[in-house]
């Protein structure tokens, strides 16, 4: 193991939101997921709030770590949906929803809204934690709108959907290095990096 990198636990299983993690951080940390250790179980994110379901991911899995752990909740508030999907992002269109089908029910809640009424936001809370506790939260968001239909290859999740205020291409259009200098996990985990590693 490399010792001059900072080392970190991401606890997810989501292999597309830990290349983003490592995307993001760079050559400086190591990041492993859940899927490189053993034993952990899955945590039920019960929390009403993006920080509260962070917080019950990092706290569990720090509990069983030797060493930083970082959880991060995130998703998408939509304003005309009174802010849904929110939380239950990844479960909109019910538990065993693919994300085809929850970005499906999105643009089927919101085919009557256009302009400012498609406005909406990627929110990120991260809880870094260690030994049983959560030492800081970092947070991030980024405002944009959604478009009337999916376009793009890159990226996941939402990505398709969500074109970031000032812009005319989605997430899933424009390059990765792109998405992370304008994404609310791009903002959340500059703030963690500049904990970890202050210069």
């Amino acid at each position: 193991m490399d010792v001059s990198k900072q080392r970190l636990l991401l606890a997810t299983r989501n292999a597309h939101k830990t290349r983003e993690v490592r995307e993001i951080l760079g050559e400086g940390f190591l990041v492993e997921d859940l899927d490189a250790v053993v034993g952990f179980p899955e945590v039920e994110e019960t929390g009403a709030t993006f920080e509260a379901n962070a917080r019950l991911k990092a706290l569990s899995a720090s509990a069983l770590y030797d060493g930083w752990v970082v959880a991060d909740d995130s998703g998408l508030e939509v304003d005309a949906l009174g802010g849904d999907p929110g939380v239950r992002s990844a479960r909109f269109a019910g538990e065993t929803a693919t994300m085809e089908d929850n970005r499906a029910l999105l643009l089927e809640r919101l085919q009557r809204a256009d302009g400012p009424a498609r406005r909406g936001r990627f929110q990120c809370v991260l809880a870094l934690a260690r030994s049983g506790e959560v030492v800081r939260t970092f947070s991030g968001a980024v405002e944009g709108f959604i478009a009337l239909s999916a376009r793009g290859t890159r990226g996941f999740g939402y990505d398709p959907l969500f074109i970031p205020e000032g812009g005319m291409l989605t997430f899933a259009e424009i390059s990765a290095e792109e998405k992370h200098a304008l994404s609310h996990r791009g903002r959340a985990l500059a703030a963690l990096a500049r904990f970890l590693c202050p210069a």
